[in-house]
């Protein structure tokens, strides 16, 4: 299959970093501080905007987020991998029981299922 590599996400790739400093239960000042990026860089990224490649590096490594896949990978088939991940990140956080984690695997393949497009 020819895959084409299309653009960086960057407002998942801060929704899936918002999510991770609530987590932490940090604010957006502690979070600068903390990583070493500028204030200013997190509230340009609020806006929609790009972080320049050290900020990108900085805040993927503190969040352990890959960067990768938050860039669209034209006419690849992603749909199995991806919820394989996530169901996978659920049976790994030490903050669920083994009972909550699988509850949201049931949810969320549930909700995949009947969402995902018909091909």
């Amino acid at each position: 299959m020819n895959t084409q590599i299309g653009d960086f996400d960057a407002m998942a790739f801060y929704r899936a970093l918002d999510a991770e400093r609530e987590n932490k239960n940090l604010n957006w000042k502690q979070l600068a501080s903390v990583t070493g990026v500028s204030a200013s860089t997190l509230t340009r990224m609020a806006q929609g905007r790009r972080p320049d490649a050290d900020s990108l590096a900085k805040l993927s490594a503190w969040a352990g987020i890959n960067p990768a896949d938050y860039v669209d990978r034209i006419g690849e088939i992603q749909s199995a991998e991806s919820l394989t991940k996530v169901l996978a990140y659920f049976r790994a956080d030490a903050n669920l029981t083994k009972e909550a984690a699988v509850a949201l695997e049931e949810m969320v393949q549930a909700a995949y299922n009947r969402l995902k497009k018909k091909n």
